[in-house]
């Protein structure tokens, strides 16, 4: 079933996610379902606020994106077709040592048409469980890792227009400002 996505001036985008206690079949089925709206909405990512649901859960879909990044998932290279699309349960992320930082346009389902460089470490350590509670360590560079990145901060209640530099912050303004006025017209009086 596919899932409202809230837009930006939505408060749930600024909440951080609590963590997820119980792997049932609920769990399962939001997940499922974040999967779907992320395939209809034709994204790579989605997290759980931004279907109005704060928790410390999102998913990754890279399949039909370039492999342009590389990747281990518990010390093993399988297929990506294995472990895709991604749910992460109660993630943690640590920055790879030793790795740069790189600039990369980012978009977001719940700013439509709103696009920007975002600056993030090029190469990460995710720890997470998965939709059953299996825990899992994924380490990731590239497309995959700034993916996660962004999906991870949306458990934070942080948005990646401030990870913004000011100028290309300054730049999209008038478009966020817009956006958040039809949000609050959108959710009425």
């Amino acid at each position: 079933m596919s899932l409202r996505i809230v837009h930006y001036n939505d408060p749930v985008l600024r909440q951080k996610g609590v963590p997820v206690a119980e792997f049932d079949g609920a769990l399962a089925r939001l997940a499922a379902d974040m999967i779907a709206t992320m395939h209809t909405a034709r994204g790579i990512g989605l997290a759980a606020q931004q279907v109005g649901r704060p928790l410390q859960l999102f998913v990754v879909d890279l399949r039909e994106s370039d492999r342009d990044f590389t990747w281990t998932l518990d010390g093993a290279q399988p297929p990506l077709e294995l472990f895709m699309p991604l749910v992460a349960v109660n993630p943690a992320i640590k920055v790879r040592p030793g790795t740069d930082d790189y600039v990369l346009e980012e978009g977001c389902l719940s700013f439509p048409e709103i696009r920007g460089d975002v600056i993030r470490p090029d190469a990460i350590v995710l720890s997470y469980r998965d939709e059953r509670g299996t825990p899992h360590e994924l380490a990731c560079d590239g497309l995959l890792a700034r993916c996660i990145q962004h999906e991870y901060d949306h458990c934070q209640g942080t948005l990646f227009i401030d990870r913004m530099e000011k100028k290309v912050r300054s730049a999209l303004d008038r478009a966020i400002r817009e956006l958040a006025r039809e949000t609050r017209a959108a959710a009425g009086p």
